[in-house]
Formats: C-alpha cells, structure tokens, sequence
C-alpha cells in the first residue's frame, strides 16, 4: 500500500484531502505554528481552523512562512454561532479572511446549527457563486436540520463535520450523509481525550498486530469508513504519526471489532439542545 494522503471527491467535483490537521484549543501562536509547520513538514496539506478558536492569524502566519504555494493548501474556517443573517455572514467571512491573509477559502462551514443559519448559508452561497469560497459545508448537522436547511435554499452541503469516534461513529448519520452525496468529516476522530478510545484494549490489540499506534489504528479506522480526519496535535511526534496511516490496512474482522465498541456517547455539545445553541449566540469568537 502506498502512504500518499488520498483526494477525497465532494459532490461538486471538487476534492478535499482525506487526513488534515485540526487547531482546536490550541490557544498561543507557537503552538499553533509549530504544529502547523510540522504537519506540513510531514506532508499534510490540509488545516482545519474556525473563528471561535482565535488562531485564525497564527495559522495564517504559518501558511505565508511555510513558502508553499497557495493552490497547494487546503483551508478550512467556521462561522461562529453569533453570527447569524446575509450581511453579517458576508461581514464575518471577510474578517476571517483577513486574519488567516487569504484571498480565497477552500472550505467555510457554519460551526452549529444555531437558530437562523438558513439566513447564513444563502449568503455562503453567494460568496462560493462568486468563487471566494471553493467549497461550502455545515459542521454538527443532524438529519433533521440537513433536510430543514436542503428545504429553504439551493446548494447542498458539500460535507458534514461531525464528531465522530469509536464511541460515538454516527452510523446512521453516516449512512444519511453518503446517501446524500455530503462528505462525512470527523472531528475529535480519537476521543478528544475525554474518553478512553485510545486506551481501549480491542483498540491496543488491533495496534500490536499491526505495529502502529492506538492512534494510528483509530484513524486507519475512519479511513476505512471514507470519513475525512483532523486530529489535532502539538507534538511533532505525534503529527507525523498520524500522517503515517495509509500505509497499512485492516480486514473486515478489525474493522467490525471497532464497530462493536459504540456506546452513544458523545464528548461534545449535543446539536439537537437548543437550549445550549440559543446560549452560544451570545457569545462571539476569541479572535
């Protein structure tokens, strides 16, 4: 098998690469910087940011530092859940541009389907017809609120980024999205450390077998499922290790020990309490 990062095709022909780097929580600039360089040193092309992390400017920092060219990169921000209506999309795309120094976005997402995104993604529409945007998506869609958004506007998501992991694989959720033509994105692919994915015996022993990494196992795991991935990480080590995971394989009966282990359980908000999204409108990015 070859370790190349495969181009996973979206719905308007477009492509995203299948393994990115994710800079969630990583909240100063020499972390984030770090992490992208080596990620990029390993040979990632694709970096996951949003509005709300506050590293948009760092992240763009590292791109212009890393000397490659633009057309090689893949971007990915996300609107904050405060922001909501045509002119203030337009309004908050256009600061995230000037933080990250882009003259053009590879993927924008609306971060959670907060009350009014309808409003949001007609103006994301405009902006991708006018080729500021590549590709458009949602993050923390539920099927409900997939066929609500589909309902009132024109373009289809290009993907969904969901949590996804061992403990919560979003099975029926995935099986919608692919039905849909929609990308299947995961983010916190190995547990964001609030569970014990990683420290899973099932996991650990499909690793030894293999010679690699619970980590590595875990997202050889999404890979196989045809999700794209953005593990997170500011240690070198740990970057380069979870770009080495094409190298290798897992047969169906690794692959169905993995899928026995769901438990329902998510690490992060759930999309259906409108209770919380009502909440996290109130409250903007750390930029």
């Amino acid at each position: 098998m070859h370790n190349d990062i495969p181009q996973i095709p979206l719905a308007n022909g477009n492509t995203i690469p299948q393994l990115g780097l994710g800079v969630f929580q990583v909240d100063n600039a020499e972390d984030t910087k770090n992490s992208i360089k080596w990620a990029l040193a390993a040979g990632y092309r694709h970096i996951d940011t949003a509005a709300y992390y506050g590293n948009e400017q760092w992240v763009g920092e590292a791109i212009k530092e890393s000397g490659l060219d633009r057309s090689e990169l893949f971007v990915t921000t996300k609107l904050w859940n405060n922001v909501r209506g045509y002119d203030e999309t337009k309004q908050a795309f256009g600061e995230s541009m000037a933080r990250l120094g882009l003259d053009y976005l590879d993927l924008l997402l609306i971060h959670w389907p907060a009350p009014g995104y309808v409003d949001t993604w007609k103006a994301m529409e405009d902006l991708y017809r006018e080729g500021k945007i590549k590709n458009i998506g949602v993050s923390n869609f539920e099927q409900n609120q997939l066929e609500d958004l589909m309902s009132q506007t024109e373009i289809k998501p290009m993907i969904d980024q969901i949590e996804t992991h061992p403990y919560f694989q979003q099975t029926e959720l995935h099986a919608y999205l692919e039905s849909q033509g929609i990308q299947h994105e995961a983010w916190s692919p190995l547990g964001g450390g609030k569970n014990n994915a990683l420290g899973d015996p099932v996991i650990a022993k499909i690793a030894a077998a293999h010679n690699v990494t619970p980590a590595q196992a875990i997202l050889r795991w999404h890979i196989q499922r045809e999700e794209v991935v953005i593990p997170k990480s500011i240690h070198e080590e740990r970057v380069a290790q979870n770009r080495d995971i094409f190298a290798f394989g897992l047969d169906e009966d690794e692959m169905q020990a993995i899928a026995k282990l769901d438990q329902g359980k998510r690490v992060g908000p759930d999309p259906q309490n409108l209770a919380w999204l009502k909440k996290s409108m109130t409250y903007g990015s750390r930029a």
